[in-house]
């Protein structure tokens, strides 16, 4: 006999959506909550450290002392080591005021935070970062990456035409989408590497490709075909951004030259026509080139109608120019190889002789 007061089973499966969203919201709650008042307890171990050493001149030995007297007290608790009270110590320098605290540093996990008081010494650099990691979820290793790879700094840095073709707030949002340059660290390359290799390259580590570009990315397909009047045009790489565009980048492995723009500006206007959506903005088509004069970029822009901005790419990490001078060049490796294999064979027929 069925139960006649059971819900319909469409009706049931929405109620379990429904509250199963809600546990994990709830979730999520208590694990920043959990977080906010671990965080704000550091900070208030370690302003507690400070105002004594700064008022009473006690030395950096109490640390020592205070992380065994603590571990002995708390065995069970995690986080109190001499390294880790420093940390506090540093955190609570470093934000004075409590309300800081509660509100971005707080949301942030605090190894994270221990990251950002060892690598960004700026304290407007420090709060985009937060900003960044809360926005993007980003993980301690991702946000080491980012602070390396210098991403403040690349922030918005691009020659665009954004503030002139695009309305506000979109214009404002899609400089600060545009980096300069593009770091691809993941990729080894050759000098005679061409565009198609660079975007096969790319492709094939799209995973890496789509975390430096940022967040928001979808990536759409390579070699995009359109077609403008019975005739076929192929974009490199097309993507879909979550500010509701299309996003064209077209590759270049040589220095910005003033006709790829008139170029970028034909593919924006195209995509525009055949594969904008009414409640779509407006595409934007970015050249990534090996390198860039700005002033030509710039000259090179002013005509155009379209929102097109010219950044650039490094492949590989870059070799500081002191190890420049004393690293052997590719033709010296050969040699020692060559020399090397040749010593091996002449050991391996005496040892045949004999």
């Amino acid at each position: 006999m069925t139960d006649s007061l059971f819900p319909e089973l469409t009706s049931y499966d929405a109620l379990l959506s429904i509250l199963k969203q809600r546990i994990r919201t709830a979730q999520v709650r208590a694990a920043l909550a959990v977080n906010q008042e671990l965080v704000l307890l550091y900070w208030q171990i370690g302003r507690e450290i400070l105002q004594r050493q700064q008022e009473e001149g006690w030395g950096t030995k109490v640390i020592e002392r205070l992380s065994k007297d603590l571990k002995r007290e708390f065995p069970d608790i995690k986080g109190f080591s001499a390294r880790n009270l420093k940390y506090m110590r540093a955190f609570a320098e470093a934000y004075p005021d409590e309300q800081i605290v509660q509100q971005p540093a707080a949301q942030i996990p605090w190894f994270h935070n221990c990251v950002l008081l060892d690598r960004v010494k700026v304290p407007e650099q420090r709060v985009w970062y937060i900003q960044q990691t809360i926005q993007n979820g980003w993980s301690r290793a991702i946000l080491e990456m980012q602070i390396e790879s210098r991403l403040y700094e690349r922030q918005g840095g691009a020659v665009t035409k954004f503030s002139q073709t695009l309305p506000k707030p979109q214009s404002d949002l899609a400089q600060q989408l545009i980096k300069d340059p593009y770091h691809f660290d993941f990729l080894t390359l050759g000098k005679e590497a061409q565009e198609r290799d660079l975007e096969r390259a790319l492709v094939d580590r799209i995973r890496d490709f789509l975390l430096e570009l940022g967040a928001g990315f979808s990536f759409v397909g390579s070699q995009y075909p359109l077609e403008v009047s019975g005739q076929e045009y192929r974009l490199d790489l097309l993507f879909y951004h979550l500010l509701r565009c299309f996003v064209i980048i077209d590759l270049k492995m040589v220095e910005f030259q003033p006709e790829f723009s008139g170029k970028m500006n034909f593919y924006v206007s195209a995509v525009n026509a055949i594969l904008r959506h009414p409640e779509d903005q407006p595409t934007i088509g970015i050249i990534l080139c090996k390198s860039k004069n700005k002033t030509v970029a710039e000259l090179a822009l002013q005509g155009m109608t379209q929102p097109i901005g010219v950044s650039t790419h490094k492949i590989g990490k870059d070799v500081p120019e002191q190890l420049k001078t004393i690293m052997p060049t590719v033709e010296q490796l050969e040699m020692e190889l060559d020399t090397a294999a040749a010593e091996l064979e002449t050991q391996k027929q005496g040892r045949l002789d004999t």
